[in-house]
């Protein structure tokens, strides 16, 4: 990895979705801007917020896919990062474990 990008891979597979109540959403249904999460697997020199194994909150649409040995994963600059969940940011009482 170079610079201050970040390899993170996807939670979940893109389709269809459930919501709470149950219902189905088609991946062809028309939403608003949704961000999703990923898990980070590597990091450039010169990332300072982000570790290997941090859950990460990023704009879908914003991306760019590489494929590694069979498998897809996302490639990112650590600024285009919206927030990390880590429990490292787990501190005191009043701390969500998220970084924003």
């Amino acid at each position: 990895m170079l610079h201050d990008r970040v390899l993170v891979r996807t939670d979940t597979i893109e389709g269809e979705r459930r919501s709470t109540g149950g219902i189905v959403i088609p991946a062809t249904a028309a939403v608003g801007r949704r961000l999703a999460w990923a898990e980070v697997v590597a990091v450039g020199q010169n990332v300072r917020a982000v570790e290997p194994g941090d859950r990460v909150l990023y704009d879908p649409e914003d991306r760019a896919e590489v494929e590694v040995r069979g498998v897809a994963y996302v490639l990112m600059r650590e600024r285009d990062l919206h927030a990390v969940a880590a429990d490292r940011f787990e501190g005191s009482e009043d701390s969500t474990g998220l970084y924003l």
